[in-house]
C-alpha cells in the first residue's frame, strides 16, 4: 500500500473562537470528486505536528509519529462548490488531530482522501417531505452543506435547522442561518443556549438542551404546524445523548429510525469520537 502523502493546502482559516474554526481546504495537483451533501472526507496530519490550544495530553498518543493520524470529517461546502472544501473543526482537548489542525496556518499541507462518503444524506428524503436537521457543536457541518447545495437551485422543502451549543460563540453560522431564516418562508433557525448566564452579552433567544425546541412546539409556532412521520424526516448529528434522547421522543410520536432494511424518518450520524 502506497504511503500517504500531503496533498492539499489549507487555504482559509476563520477563528470562530479560541476552539473553533472554519477550515478551508484546497487540493493539490487533483481533482475534487463529486459528493452527496452531508458525506465526509477523511484529513490527515503526521503525529510530529505540534498539537496546540490545549494543555492536556492526548488518549491515545500516536505509535508511529511519522505516520498520518486520520479522522472523518462531516464537509460544510456545498456541493456545487469546486473551489475548495470547509470543515468546521472543534478542539478536542484530549484528542490527537483536532489540536493538531486548529494549529494550521493559511498555505500549510495536510492529506485530504480523494473520495468523499457516508449515508447521512437527503437521497432518500423524498422532495415532499420536510426536513428537521438537529444538531449539537460541530453536528451542524453536514447541515451547512445540505442547506448551501438546496438554497442554489430554491429551496423545494420546509428545512428547519435546531442547533444546541454551550455559548453564542459555538454558533458558527449563526449569521449565515439567521439571514436565511429572514428571507426564506421555507428555512427557519432555531438556536439554543445550555449556558446562557455566561454569555457577556445577554442572550435573548431559546435556551436549554436543544431537544426542548421540538418538545416544547418551538418549531410548531414557527411552521404553523406539528411535524409529523407523515411529514417530515428528522436528521440527527452532535452528542449520543441529544441522539439517544431525540429518537425516544420521535419515536414515541411515530416516527421509525432509518435504516437500509427498514426505512424511516429519523435519519442519525454517529460521529461523537474524541479527535
Amino acid at each position: 500500500m502506497a504511503t500517504k502523502e500531503p496533498n492539499a493546502i489549507v487555504s482559509q482559516r476563520i477563528e470562530v473562537g479560541p476552539e473553533l474554526i472554519k477550515l478551508r481546504v484546497i487540493p493539490d495537483g487533483w481533482e475534487l470528486p463529486n459528493f452527496t451533501p452531508g458525506q465526509f472526507a477523511s484529513l490527515g496530519l503526521p503525529g510530529t505536528t505540534p498539537r496546540v490550544g490545549t494543555q492536556l495530553p492526548e488518549e491515545r498518543p500516536p505509535k508511529d509519529p511519522a505516520k498520518l493520524m486520520i479522522r472523518a470529517y462531516s464537509v460544510a461546502s456545498s456541493s456545487r462548490a469546486k473551489e475548495f472544501v470547509e470543515f468546521y473543526v472543534g478542539l478536542v482537548h484530549t484528542g490527537g488531530l483536532s489540536p493538531r489542525i486548529l494549529g494550521l496556518k493559511v498555505g500549510d499541507r495536510l492529506w485530504m482522501s480523494e473520495k468523499f462518503k457516508g449515508m447521512f444524506t437527503l437521497a432518500e428524503v423524498p422532495e415532499q417531505f420536510n426536513a428537521v436537521l438537529v444538531a449539537t457543536g460541530t453536528g451542524v457541518a453536514p447541515y451547512m452543506s445540505m442547506i448551501r447545495t438546496e438554497i442554489a437551485s430554491g429551496l423545494k422543502r420546509r428545512f428547519a435547522v435546531f442547533h444546541g451549543a454551550y455559548h453564542s460563540t459555538d454558533l458558527g453560522y449563526h449569521s449565515e442561518l439567521q439571514t436565511l431564516d429572514a428571507v426564506s418562508e421555507q428555512f427557519a433557525y432555531l438556536p439554543t443556549l445550555s449556558h446562557p448566564h455566561e454569555e457577556q452579552v445577554p442572550w435573548n433567544g431559546h435556551t436549554g438542551f436543544v431537544q426542548k425546541l421540538w418538545t416544547n412546539g418551538v418549531l410548531d409556532k414557527a411552521w404553523g404546524f406539528h411535524p409529523t412521520a407523515d411529514n417530515t424526516h428528522v436528521f440527527l448529528c452532535g452528542h449520543p445523548l441529544m441522539i439517544e434522547e431525540m429518537t425516544d421522543i420521535l419515536v414515541a410520536e411515530g416516527f421509525i429510525k432509518h435504516s437500509k432494511r427498514e426505512p424511516g424518518q429519523i435519519h442519525a450520524e454517529q460521529y461523537f469520537v474524541k479527535v
